[in-house]
């Protein structure tokens, strides 16, 4: 994914940065509703809505696809277009952290 494609993309929502985090691996609605519980420690519980929309979207993007169904549940796992926009937001947010600490440092 070329780098402007990958703009297009940038910067992620908090919500939408931390499903794309919890589909590293396949897992279903629910467990990603845990998973981004957890790994925000709590500071982003989301609800079917926003979950949903959010699955919609980034599967139309192609960034993630369903990678299979088990009774009812439809899992997702990010796809290798996800992945490279995943990882370019998190080179984002580490930049982001580095210049807040530069400043902070000269305070």
């Amino acid at each position: 994914m070329t780098k402007t494609l990958l703009e297009k993309y940038l910067p992620l929502t908090e919500s939408t940065y931390y499903i794309m985090l919890a589909l590293v691996e396949p897992l279903h609605g629910y467990g990603v509703m845990q998973m981004v519980e957890e790994i925000s420690q709590g500071a982003v519980r989301l609800g079917p809505g926003t979950l949903y929309g959010v699955f919609g979207t980034l599967e139309k993007e192609g960034l993630i696809a369903k990678t299979g169904e088990e009774e009812r549940r439809k899992y997702y796992a990010l796809t290798p277009n996800g992945r490279a926009v995943l990882r370019s937001q998190i080179e984002r947010l580490e930049v982001m952290a580095r210049n807040g600490q530069n400043i902070l440092e000269r305070l």
